[in-house]
């Protein structure tokens, strides 16, 4: 009896350790900078532990690309007045993100305005803005 509650206690701390090992840090963002990118939408994935949206933008060149956003997760966007259908694929909008510090088409989130004005960001109504991180210390 004890090896099988030995087992389950194994099996259990082993599948928590998968989504510990999965979360990873914002170091990889600037957050002393924005970007501005106007897009549209190729898929908003409303998912734990984090929600994405992939949005296709057309980079200095003239040729498309796809930025990654990465966003906070579904609980918190809920308290901030998102629904899992607040963007769908083809829509147009404008995205503010912290870019990546390697230089890839990718961003942590800041806000969205969609075409018809409104602006999400992760912030519950009537909260002050998140402040950016202070700048890394020299090596």
């Amino acid at each position: 009896m004890k090896r099988l509650q030995f087992a389950c206690i194994c099996i259990l701390g082993l599948s928590m350790a998968g989504s510990a090992f999965a979360h990873h840090s914002m170091e990889g963002f600037d957050r002393a900078k924005n970007v501005t990118l106007v897009g549209t939408v190729k898929q908003f994935k409303w998912a734990n532990p984090h929600s994405w949206i992939e949005l296709e933008i057309t980079n200095d060149k003239g040729a498309p690309e796809t930025w990654n956003i990465e966003m906070t997760a579904p609980f918190v966007l809920v308290r901030a007045g998102w629904k899992s259908t607040s963007l769908k694929p083809g829509d147009k909008v404008t995205v503010v993100g912290h870019p990546q510090k390697s230089g890839e088409p990718g961003a942590l989130f800041v806000s969205v305005t969609t075409a018809d004005g409104q602006t999400l960001t992760d912030r519950p109504p009537g909260a002050p803005p998140q402040p950016a991180a202070p700048p890394a210390p020299a090596k």
